[in-house]
């Protein structure tokens, strides 16, 4: 790792590698976590860097890790670790497709969008390139338990990029006559629609076949369930139209109104770069905002369970076999 060693760390300075350093069942310790987790930042760092910092993290996992290391260290290591590699198989992540690459790339995308919006060819284009970098984005953060065939995959990046087109390009026509501003508001409206289809489609075989459910303490229960993957799956999608709505809803009113002043007239070139800009400032602070608005691990009762699943109820109540059941179970709902 390129961070030099100083002091050595003592046993009273161990830290848990597994957990979070922070305490995610407040909304503070959530955005402080993923403000760490998605730092744009560590896309910069080179394949040597990322895997020295999994070696270095499996080394401290089991206590041997190299003498001299510091807390510094293994904190920037569990940082990249956990910004680059898939929590669920360990294996490295495309880097276009990790969360830490949400606010370079949706920047740049989002920009465009917001820029090319008069056409519909230019609204095609744009959506169909936004599409495949949501369909890359669900993909890399997919459930690794849950995995998808190469025709879902196809179904649900040709469905999504399909409704994406269709709705701005619905959107387009219907207010070709109406103020420049409401026509601004397409590419958003297109986005939403999109996400509504694309996550869930990228996630089917949850809703088909049910999420994994825990306990309290991390174990596996033998139930699964559809419902706990509906609603994990539904807190995503609004997470990630929450994501993008502050930029795709407040700059274009900044843009419109900037756009009539004689100096805006000399700089046309620049109206893409500004807009991208602008959306990397909202983004940079949405990203952790909108990861953080649910917890991670999603909650379902088993009332809920012995309503609308009663037979994995059953498989539940047969596990326990007389003994009292957990008032909650618990599942990872993704990002």
């Amino acid at each position: 790792m390129a961070h030099s060693y100083s002091s050595t760390m003592s046993s009273t300075d161990r830290i848990d590698i597994d957990k979070p350093l922070w305490d995610l069942s407040t909304f503070s310790g959530r955005v402080r976590h993923f403000a760490w987790v998605t730092d744009p930042r560590t896309c910069i760092e080179s394949d040597k860097e990322l895997n020295e910092a999994k070696v270095l993290v499996d080394l401290y996992r089991k206590g041997q890790e190299p003498k001299g290391v510091t807390r510094e260290q293994i904190i920037y290591a569990k940082k990249l670790y956990e910004s680059a590699f898939h929590p669920d198989t360990g294996e490295k992540q495309n880097i276009a497709g990790r969360m830490s690459f949400q606010v370079p790339g949706g920047m740049a995308i989002t920009g465009a969008m917001l820029q090319f919006y008069r056409t519909v060819p230019q609204v095609v284009f744009w959506q169909w390139v936004n599409q495949s970098f949501n369909a890359l984005v669900n993909y890399t953060n997919r459930n690794a338990n849950s995995p998808l065939t190469t025709t879902q995959l196809g179904v649900a990046y040709v469905s999504a990029t399909a409704s994406a087109m269709v709705t701005a390009f619905g959107f387009n026509k219907m207010l070709a006559n109406a103020p420049p501003i409401l026509q601004r508001y397409v590419p958003f409206a297109a986005v939403a629609a999109a996400n509504c289809v694309n996550i869930p489609l990228m996630r089917q075989t949850e809703i088909l076949y049910g999420v994994d459910l825990n306990d309290e303490n991390g174990n596996l229960v033998v139930a699964k369930s559809k419902y706990a993957a509906a609603k994990g799956i539904s807190q995503v999608v609004l997470s990630r139209i929450i994501m993008c709505a502050p930029g795709m809803l407040v700059l274009p009113v900044i843009m419109e109104r900037l756009e009539k002043f004689p100096w805006m007239h000399k700089i046309k070139i620049l109206h893409m770069p500004i807009q991208v800009l602008g959306v990397g400032c909202f983004l940079t602070f949405m990203v952790p905002i909108a990861c953080a608005i649910f917890p991670q691990t999603c909650s379902i009762s088993t009332a809920t369970l012995e309503r609308f699943e009663p037979e994995e109820y059953a498989k539940l109540k047969k596990q326990y076999d007389g003994k009292e059941l957990p008032q909650f179970l618990y599942f990872n709902k993704g990002l």
